[in-house]
């Protein structure tokens, strides 16, 4: 029997909707039969998502957005309440990986840092972007009544990980805002909560080597990658009716990764 999730005809935005975790959410978010806002930087699989979506029962419209930019999140947001009135539902996913070491150091010298670039770029898309996305869309969840955003944080938001001082502190500032917005918005009935993935066998990390991923799998107690449908499935929940208790909590969705390290 399923879950009454009370998201049929609810208007929800997936940011990094394209591909990956975000589109595996989109066309989740679509099965409930929801009115899917998939935005994105690159159009370039946007249309193959948007089919998915419809295909699931869904309705679904594609706009390109630059979630580090605040002109480009307001209008997107304006263009999602011109066409359906409303916006019930807010997944800050889209996000950036740039890694390197802070500094590294060999035969007693200086052979490399973290760029200010680097650090900079995944600062503006992954802390920056929940921040001016849900910025621009609460007000609007206020005067529907309500609402429920979740975000993407990470395990190693919670406990670190080498080569990523740019990533670890988006991921832990998510948690932090997560926390602060849930304490806010409550008053308005908006529920906020965060989603911590552990390694998820999108694109990205399926190109990595053979090695790598097995060494992955090795610390996963549950023993296997996580798939993007997997984080789909606590985003829905998350934002659901049978999560209406629920605000504030970081969700780990990791196969145990955290018990095995």
């Amino acid at each position: 029997m399923s879950l009454e999730t009370g998201l049929a005809a609810k208007v929800v935005v997936v940011t990094g909707a394209a591909a990956g975790i975000g589109r595996a959410t989109a066309v989740r978010f679509g099965r409930e039969h929801a009115k899917v806002a998939a935005w994105d930087i690159s159009d370039a699989d946007c249309s193959a998502a948007v089919d998915a979506i419809a295909a699931a029962g869904g309705t679904a419209h594609f706009t390109r957005v630059d979630v580090s930019n605040a002109d480009s999140v307001h209008r997107a947001v304006d263009e999602i309440v011109a066409r359906w009135g409303r916006i019930d539902v807010l997944v800050n996913n889209a996000g950036i990986v740039r890694d390197a070491q802070l500094v590294k150091w060999k035969d007693g010298a200086l052979t490399g840092t973290m760029s200010d670039e680097q650090f900079e770029s995944v600062l503006a898309v992954n802390q920056r972007g929940p921040f001016l996305c849900t910025r621009a869309v609460v007000p609007h969840m206020i005067k529907g009544g309500g609402g429920a955003i979740v975000n993407a944080s990470s395990v190693v938001g919670l406990y670190g990980n080498f080569g990523q001082t740019n990533y670890v502190a988006t991921k832990s500032a998510v948690i932090g805002m997560t926390r602060v917005w849930a304490r806010e918005l409550a008053r308005y009935k908006i529920r906020v909560n965060a989603v911590a993935p552990g390694f998820v066998a999108t694109e990205i990390l399926k190109a990595m080597p053979e090695k790598v991923l097995e060494s992955m799998v090795s610390h996963t107690p549950l023993g296997r990658l996580g798939r993007p449908e997997d984080l789909a499935e606590a985003y829905v929940w998350l934002a659901s009716d049978s999560a209406s208790f629920v605000t504030g909590a970081v969700l780990c969705v990791d196969g145990g990764l955290v018990l095995g390290t």
